[in-house]
């Protein structure tokens, strides 16, 4: 069958809650002959919550879940969230994930245009100006190293966000960061651009990405390629560690967002967003509770989820502190050098080599994973770092103060 360019394939229809039950994410063909330079998928639907996403002949080409209803990819450039690449002839599949549909149904048209020439590229605003980077904290680290400050857990208009990763880049400067993750959802599109905004805000990028389900998130740390949500969770950890990257499992008790993914104990990685910014409560134990039975050696992180100036939520706080060797975030993080405070400028609780030391934290208690516990007095404490585990400083309310690995 011969296919020209500039045709249109139309799939229409009603997705049922029988549809979601059988199976989430759907799959509509589209056939892309050779010599496109674009292809433009549109989406509308009514009631309910449809994702989006795309698939080509060689693998995975795009993903923006509900934060769009409309996307081009073509060989130079393509809408955020999506891969740009010549186009392989072939059959391509529209991706759509049945996020929320209504007792009644959603009725939903898609309407896919194979275009022989690609349209204008969207003009992007110019990256702010680099910020003044404020002064690096002083804390006490082994020779040769330092407690670098950072957030694991940030959105870019590549996925639900709202700024572009140099913009991001320098936000996350402003706010005397030494390193963020951007984490967008189940696509790697924004990678490209991170070395670029790194050196222009002077941050450390760390490429990641939220590997996103209904029955729970992980962000994957590392230059590891696109991993597949569609796949077992698993695999997810398999994945990274096949490719050099780390895993942690994301707001475990967070709504819907919750993390209910069948796990094996053996496949569950070490790592854990035990602080995120929905733990507004942080006298709530209900995340420290879900650590200890999760797995006895978790190394805690945080991150704020950032996504929208205008959300409740800001960049660094939490910030996780990651003692690094010559900047290497990743290193330090694999080996579970961690600590979590409120802020940059917060109390702290950090573990140097054969000592646990509490920084700006007077009048707060030590509590050791084995319950034990120490009053907190002056400007700078120390302890013998006997017991292996996480720790945390709390206020006399029981308020948590700050984490440690």
């Amino acid at each position: 069958m011969s296919i020209e360019l500039g045709t249109t394939t139309v799939h229409r229809g009603r997705w049922t809650m029988e549809d979601r039950v059988e199976r989430r994410l759907r799959e509509l063909p589209v056939e892309v002959p050779a010599g496109t330079a674009a292809l433009t998928v549109r989406l509308s639907f009514e009631g309910g919550v449809i994702d989006l996403g795309c698939g080509g002949p060689g693998g995975f080409r795009g993903w923006s879940g509900g934060a769009r209803d409309e996307y081009t990819i073509s060989a130079r450039w393509s809408t955020p969230g999506y891969l740009p690449g010549e186009l392989e002839p072939g059959e391509w599949h529209v991706w759509l994930g049945l996020h929320r549909i209504p007792p009644d149904g959603t009725p939903y048209e898609v309407t896919a245009t194979t275009l022989g020439a690609a349209p204008a590229e969207p003009t992007l605003p110019a990256p702010p100006p680099a910020p003044e980077l404020p002064p690096a904290r002083d804390l006490p680290a082994p020779p040769g190293m330092r407690w670098l400050a950072g957030d694991l857990h940030s959105h870019t208009l590549h996925s639900d966000g709202t700024l572009t990763v140099p913009e991001l880049a320098c936000l996350a400067a402003s706010r005397g960061l030494d390193f963020l993750a951007v984490t967008d959802h189940n696509t790697v599109s924004h990678h490209i651009e991170l070395p670029a905004a790194s050196a222009h805000a002077g941050v450390i990028l760390i490429p990641g990405q939220e590997v996103t389900t209904d029955l729970g998130h992980a962000n994957v740390f590392g230059d590891t390629g696109w991993v597949d949500f569609r796949r077992p969770a698993a695999d997810w950890a398999a994945h990274a560690a096949a490719h050099g990257g780390v895993i942690s499992i994301n707001h475990p008790l967070s709504g819907d967002c919750a993390w209910r993914q069948p796990m094996p104990e053996a496949d569950r990685p070490r790592f854990a967003e035990i602080w995120h910014s929905s733990w507004w409560d942080r006298r709530w134990g209900a995340p420290l509770s879900w650590a200890s039975l999760w797995r006895p050696d978790v190394v805690p992180i945080g991150g704020s989820d950032y996504h929208d100036p205008s959300q409740h939520k800001l960049l660094g706080e939490p910030t996780t502190w990651v003692l690094a060797e010559d900047g290497d975030v990743l290193g330090g993080i694999a080996a579970g050098r961690t600590s979590i405070s409120p802020g940059r400028d917060a109390p702290v609780l950090l573990r140097v080599e054969d000592e646990l030391i509490a920084i700006d934290a007077d009048g707060t208690t030590l509590v050791r994973p084995d319950g034990r516990r120490d009053v907190v007095r002056g400007d700078r404490a120390s302890w013998k770092a006997l017991d292996p585990g996480m720790h945390h400083l709390e206020s006399h309310e029981n308020e948590v103060i700050a984490l440690c690995g």
